[in-house]
């Protein structure tokens, strides 16, 4: 059985376009899918009973904490840990699996990424023309809103420090020979539908890489004056978004740096816009 651990906190905008998504065509009994609504003050709860899916519920408002609850919680692999604020058909979850159950098969796997643009300003689209061509984001399992390990990975990643970007910390866990982007697998990912929104999220970033880096003495996954070189090189059109997104980057490393210094990783800054 496939299990599904989804951290939820305040979803009930958006978790009924997962799980209906998600449940569409699974056949009864094949995804084990355990919502997880922590600390929570609206419907995320209803939400998830809804759609007859098992639900735990915390008062702790953590993703860190909802995982590790519904991991503990959770029947079977391979397993699938799912942001609540994307979409997720029946046919990708069961490809991720597939490549996961396959004889010498990954530990890790995720989907490829949809971002739709209708409706957001030229500054978002321009700074994800740039963000989805670096190699390291078109490489690595973060920023897909799905991770699925087997019972090996999962094992590994439970071994982890506790971190804001986990997913950027599961996939610095496995080595390129052990993970893999299943390309018959898709999710979709709202991107923010305003410029300050998407500072939100690249402060957030920031501020999670800087802690991922001193948690694990590592060097987290970031972008070069190299990457965006030749990012141009190959499609010169593209020179004002690397430089927008060049901006971007120095007023986040800017906006970041109180936290830091403060070691603030817990206020965690949300893009409303996307769920909206």
């Amino acid at each position: 059985m496939v299990s599904v651990v989804v951290p939820a906190h305040n979803e009930a905008a958006v978790l009924g376009r997962l799980l209906g998504g998600l449940l569409a065509q699974a056949a009864p009994g094949e995804f084990d899918v355990v919502v997880v609504a922590n600390g929570c003050t609206d419907d995320t709860e209803g939400v998830a009973r809804s759609h007859g899916v098992r639900v735990l519920t915390t008062p702790v408002p953590s993703k860190r904490e909802a995982l590790r609850l519904g991991d503990a919680a959770a029947r079977g692999y391979p397993r699938l840990y799912v942001d609540a604020d994307i979409e997720l058909s029946t046919a990708a979850a069961r490809a991720l699996a597939a490549a996961l159950s396959a004889p010498g098969g990954p530990l890790a796997a995720a989907p490829e990424r949809d971002l739709p643009m209708t409706g957001r300003p030229w500054t978002v689209r321009a700074y994800y023309a740039i963000w989805t061509r670096l190699p390291h984001v078109r490489a690595g399992l973060f920023g897909r809103g799905v991770i699925a390990v087997g019972e090996e990975g999962n094992a590994r990643i439970r071994a982890l420090p506790p971190a804001m970007a986990d997913d950027l910390a599961a996939s610095l866990a496995f080595e390129p020979g052990e993970r893999v982007i299943v390309p018959g697998a898709r999710a979709v990912i709202r991107p923010p539908r305003t410029f300050a929104d998407l500072m939100r999220r690249r402060v957030r970033a920031v501020t999670s890489v800087s802690e991922l880096e001193q948690a694990a003495a590592t060097a987290g996954e970031r972008t070069g004056a190299r990457d965006l070189l030749a990012i141009v090189a190959r499609r010169p059109w593209l020179a004002p978004a690397a430089a927008l997104f060049a901006l971007v980057a120095v007023l986040a490393r800017r906006r970041a740096a109180r936290a830091i210094r403060a070691g603030d990783y817990t206020t965690w800054l949300r893009d409303e816009s996307s769920r909206s």
